[in-house]
């Protein structure tokens, strides 16, 4: 084999090699059963996350619009090396999730109470919207923006939804973009506006910071 046929065969190797390991990014494998914690010894309370029981139990009399409750590695540590997650997402009537994105991981989204207006949009810009109810199922592919919303006037809206990686990631786009240290230049030149309109926007924002 000559010198620049070996080096084109070693490209196709590492090129492959690189795709495949890229196709399967998500949390890494782990070498044990579970990952045990740093101290104590582990019984069935470490497989176990009870931060759920809020939901079947008594109602806040003034609940927030919209109000995410996580099982994730941050709140369930057990988690750690497992590739799930869970969210239960709360919609007061009318309320919305905004458009946002997970990195690192798809979203499997079912409907348990009310009724949502969904939507997500790919890489080419074309929005897929569907109008889900109670029992439905709806995937929103790893990585891209989309959105729920209850459209309800009069009934809440509760949907778990199932992740798969222990740490999804959420960035929300109006709070990344307009609650952040971005330039009110650059924002304006990126949403062909102009300034001030960019600081209106952003004063939306400023009791998050």
């Amino acid at each position: 084999m000559s010198p620049s046929t070996l080096k084109v065969v070693l490209s196709l190797i590492i090129y492959t090699f690189t795709l495949v390991n890229l196709t399967r990014a998500g949390d890494p494998d782990i070498l044990t059963d579970f990952i045990s914690p740093l101290t104590g010894p582990v019984d069935s309370n470490f497989f176990t996350y009870t931060g759920f029981r809020v939901l079947v139990g008594p109602q806040s009399a003034n609940p927030p619009p919209f109000k995410v409750l996580k099982a994730s590695l941050v709140e369930f540590p057990s988690l750690n090396g497992q590739s799930v997650s869970y969210a239960a997402l709360q919609f007061q009537p009318k309320s919305i999730n905004p458009p946002h994105i997970h990195p690192r991981s798809a979203e499997l989204l079912f409907v348990v109470q009310g009724s949502l207006q969904v939507g997500l949009i790919d890489t080419t810009n074309k929005l897929f919207t569907q109008n889900l109810q109670i029992g439905d199922l709806f995937i929103f592919p790893k990585g891209l923006v989309h959105f729920q919303h209850n459209v309800d006037e009069k009934v809440p809206a509760l949907a778990i939804s199932a992740f798969g990686s222990a740490n999804a990631g959420t960035i929300s786009l109006p709070s990344t973009l307009f609650n952040t240290s971005i330039d009110d230049n650059v924002l304006a030149l990126a949403f062909k506006t102009d300034v001030s309109t960019i600081q209106n926007l952003k004063k939306g924002f400023a009791t998050y910071g």
